[in-house]
């Protein structure tokens, strides 16, 4: 699998139901890459690579000298159950093999009213963490963006839309999840879009300034996932979880 090698920065945040909020993520990566999301998924691009599944992948191989594998274990499933509150978002914790594996939806990483529609855009990352003596590999990858389309809700439908409908379209998607029927669950979408298939890596795309800014999101993402592990094998949850007790 050819994959995108991070170099990893630091970044602030509280353990949740994932590892970051949206709109913390999304300060950090205005931060770091600007709020030019066009010129910064450019810019990202040319230094990616999709894989042979045409997903976005970032691997990393994190040391841990003189630790054992039953001791990155236990780190790591601490950290995984106390960061993912949401058990079925653990889909594998194999102690024997050394691996666990979490898909976990971030919800709302862009979200972009063009001329006749708005789009919302969510992603679920499949984390797998690889655990061997003294060592830790770790895969994240992304294959599509999560859309939620309100049609005829953007600055041109809105001009020719009828109040009533109008704020039905508000109502129904102004959070980012459709409110009728049993559809609150904001992991539902209308639609997939692949990655490979939209902008940075095809050029000529009419949802250019929408998979912009879910490139930049996907991949500053990707930064705090390889980030938080690595503090989590280093220093622990709390920062005191030494064997001297």
């Amino acid at each position: 699998m050819i994959a995108a090698i991070l170099t990893l920065s630091g970044i602030a945040s509280n353990t949740q139901a994932q590892v970051m909020k949206a709109a913390d993520l999304e300060k950090y990566a205005k931060e770091k890459y600007g709020d030019k999301w066009l010129d910064a998924a450019a810019n990202l691009a040319s230094g990616l690579t999709l894989d042979k599944n045409e997903s976005l992948t970032y691997q990393q191989v994190i040391e841990a000298p003189g630790k054992t594998k039953q001791q990155l274990y236990v780190a790591l499933n601490y950290w995984v159950t106390a960061t993912f509150k949401d058990k079925q978002a653990i889909t594998l914790n194999d102690k024997e093999a050394g691996c666990i594996i979490i898909s976990s939806a971030i919800d709302g990483i862009a979200d972009h009213t063009g001329t006749l529609n708005r789009y919302v855009v969510s992603i679920t990352p499949v984390i797998k963490i690889d655990i061997k003596d003294g060592r830790v590999r770790v895969t994240y990858t992304v294959q599509n963006y999560d859309i939620l389309k309100a049609e005829v809700a953007g600055w041109l439908g809105l001009l020719i839309d009828n109040s009533d409908n109008r704020q039905s379209h508000q109502n129904i998607y102004s959070d980012g999840k459709r409110m009728k029927a049993d559809t609150q669950d904001r992991r539902l979408y209308d639609e997939q879009w692949e990655i490979s298939k939209h902008y940075p890596f095809v050029e000529k795309d009419n949802k250019k300034r929408t998979c912009s800014k879910a490139l930049v999101m996907t991949h500053a993402y990707s930064n705090a996932i390889m980030d938080k592990i690595e503090e989590a094998l280093k220093n622990g949850i709390v920062g005191n979880e030494d064997e001297d007790w």
